[in-house]
């Protein structure tokens, strides 16, 4: 989905402020400019390019929301938007600790199909400034703090789903909250009541945890062996715009086949061995390119992908007494910064 394609058609905003004790409803759809436009498409975009978020599927048996979604109008959606924030703010005064938020449900178009948006802006503190009169009648210019501010238009929405409503299939970005004492992912669980997948962020931090984890047990002294984990996964990614743990595993593991099996053991708990693992988002890619280095006299060294790859032009050399010495070579000319 690119963000210049998202066409909006709708949108309104409740107060869900569980402070006030009930939900404050709009009874109109928001007056739509070209900057509310953009702020709309920039969060939807940023929701639906980010890898955290998740795929779900609608229980249909019991699932309240499942039977407001599937008899959505669009000329409705004023009442339907009421009934949706409604059950919402429910489960938010229930558990004092999901923030509170604006909750924006937007409808808009991309290639062809028609989305329903159901944006929870949580509040953050901020300042701004206030004027004034003061006792004298002059004028006085405060800083003051702001409790109740929306997240900005280049920030990325913590809570958000979006559904298709053509096949009702969602796709959610939550944030888990103590409910009854449990951290839970109450958007999924409670409100939709659908079955999540993964995310691609929560993939990839299991892979990566797992080959940590076994480095950390059986390679904690070999330098060369966790900077080729990195360069593994990146080759990965290039190549292929996807990594699969098991051919992870046969790359970094081959020779030592007890640890290849103890690797796909941990993995094999969240049934991860042979699951695709596909990043979309530019920082998640990104923390892969460049391989960074400390030493323990505080030295840090900063290599990009390329030039590790390039065996010509970096250089790990161990040294009989124990010690490693990095050569840096092919060098036309140094900078400070």
């Amino acid at each position: 989905m690119q963000k210049d394609e998202i066409i909006i058609t709708n949108a309104i905003v409740h107060i869900l402020e569980t402070s006030v004790g009930t939900p404050i409803f709009s009874e109109y759809v928001l007056e739509r400019h070209e900057e509310l436009n953009d702020l709309l498409r920039g969060h939807i975009y940023r929701v639906v390019s980010g890898d955290d978020l998740k795929t779900c599927v609608f229980s249909e048996e019991g699932s309240e929301m499942y039977e407001l979604v599937k008899n959505f109008r669009e000329d409705d959606l004023i009442g339907f938007s009421k009934e949706a924030a409604g059950r919402l703010y429910n489960i938010m005064f229930s558990n004092p600790d999901i923030p509170s938020a604006d909750f924006c449900v937007v409808t808009f178009m991309n290639e062809g199909r028609s989305y329903l948006a159901l944006l929870k802006l949580n509040y953050k503190d901020s300042f701004v400034h206030m004027t004034q009169n003061a006792e004298d009648g002059s004028n006085y210019n405060a800083i003051i703090m702001q409790h109740a501010t929306l997240p900005s238009a280049g920030s990325r929405l913590s809570e958000a789903v979006i559904i298709d409503l053509e096949d009702l299939t969602i796709r959610i970005v939550e944030k888990k909250y103590e409910v009854n004492g449990v951290k839970t992912d109450y958007l999924s669980q409670l409100y939709l009541n659908c079955h999540a997948k993964m995310s691609q962020k929560m993939k990839m931090n299991i892979v990566t945890r797992a080959v940590d984890q076994i480095n950390h047990k059986y390679f904690e002294d070999n330098i060369e062996k966790q900077l080729e984990t990195k360069a593994v996964i990146e080759t990965q990614i290039r190549e292929e715009g996807a990594i699969t743990p098991a051919v992870i595993g046969e790359k970094l593991y081959k020779e030592y086949p007890s640890v290849r099996e103890e690797y796909e053991e941990k993995l094999g708990k969240y049934n991860m061995v042979k699951e695709e693992v596909r990043p979309q988002s530019e920082a998640t890619v990104k923390k892969f390119q460049k391989q960074y280095l400390k030493t323990d006299t505080g030295i840090e060294i900063n290599i990009p992908m390329d030039e590790y790859n390039h065996n010509d032009n970096v250089e790990f050399i161990t040294n009989p007494d124990g010690t490693i010495s990095i050569m840096i070579k092919n060098i036309s000319r140094l900078m400070a910064k």
